[in-house]
């Protein structure tokens, strides 16, 4: 089978995505597949593979001056060119802004190119944190309090003033539309308040201020209809961040997670739940944090989450008896059998 590998792109989380898909690219041909590696942000202007995949992951993602000179026109080149030619499968593999939002898989079903992954509506649900919340409380899915304001709106001193007394601190700021824990603070005290929000305002038009839960952080994949073991995040001092996340040992990954039994099976009823409420299909991840009292508050849900060396549903994956190619190959097959 020719099969595309969409990655790369122009968000914050271009690196990871280079690094996802080359482990992506080396397991599909190691399948026995005719693998192409596309990066939509080039446009007809590939680089070669050997190139593309020597840009690695930093501690911190790309900067906006860098990221500014990628067009997200070219997506739309991308797709419309010769490129995709005889291409039987995208394997989506883009993090963030216009992979992970619904926006690439619109275009590749406007070509008819079958893709991995969540479709477009549920895509672009799970990318938005307030619309996602919005879900979890009419399914009944506790969710942290939050509040959350339009970037210029003349209501943010209001709002963010009101939420504070609500919520209190440590709150967390975040954006509503990015992933990888691009631009996220935990707010302690009044004086980190403006910094964290000028900081979320630079990455959406839309920014939460939400409760932070103190408790354990937990995660689930999801792969078809099975969730898959528990993993408990702990990051080696402040909070599972960006260079948490990409940089080598600095988390331990628990795997399963040493948790009760009884509390790893609601985690995982709770995430097969979340993922189908929001039309989620083929693979993904839940996230959660537990309180004191035990009660699981869901974070967000991942539609393409990471395939790197560091990432959550590989570790998983592994845990349940399932190597990096076998998964490769179960999301191809998915993929294949939801359309």
């Amino acid at each position: 089978m020719k099969i595309a590998v969409l990655l790369g792109g122009s968000s914050p989380e271009r690196m990871v995505s280079i690094a996802s898909g080359k482990g992506v690219v080396n397991a599909l041909r190691e399948l026995g597949h005719d693998v192409v590696a596309i990066d939509p942000a080039l446009g007809t202007e590939q680089i070669k593979e050997q190139e593309l995949f020597a840009q690695a992951v930093g501690a911190n993602p790309p900067s906006q001056e860098f990221l500014d000179r990628l067009s997200p026109r070219n997506y739309l080149t991308t797709i419309d060119s010769r490129l995709l030619d005889g291409v039987d499968l995208a394997f989506v593999i883009l993090h963030g802004k216009w992979g992970e939002d619904g926006m690439i898989q619109s275009l590749l079903e406007l070509r008819s190119i079958p893709y991995t992954g969540s479709g477009i509506m549920a895509s672009a649900i799970a990318m938005d944190k307030v619309m996602s919340k919005k879900l979890f409380l009419h399914h009944g899915t506790p969710t942290a309090k939050w509040y959350d304001y339009r970037v210029n709106s003349s209501s943010r001193s209001a709002l963010v003033k009101k939420a504070v007394a609500e919520i209190g601190y440590p709150n967390v700021v975040k954006p509503n539309d990015q992933g990888s824990s691009v631009a996220i603070t935990i707010v302690k005290n009044e004086s980190e308040l403006d910094s964290a929000l000028d900081e979320a305002e630079k990455f959406s038009e839309t920014v939460l201020v939400e409760q932070f839960i103190d408790g354990a952080e937990l995660t689930v994949g999801i792969l078809g209809d099975e969730p898959l073991p528990v993993i408990e995040i702990r990051p080696h001092g402040g909070f599972y961040d960006y260079h948490h996340k990409y940089t080598k040992g600095m988390t331990d990954y628990l795997v399963p997670a040493p948790i009760e039994k009884s509390l790893a099976t609601k985690l995982q009823e709770i995430s097969l739940e979340t993922f189908r409420s929001l039309g989620c299909r083929g693979f993904g991840r839940v996230d959660f944090r537990v309180g004191g009292d035990g009660t699981p508050y869901c974070l967000e849900v991942n539609t393409i989450p990471g395939m790197t060396e560091t990432s959550l549903v590989p570790k998983a994956a592994a845990a349940a008896g399932i190597s990096f190619r076998e998964l490769v190959s179960k999301i191809v097959e998915l993929s294949l059998k939801s359309r």
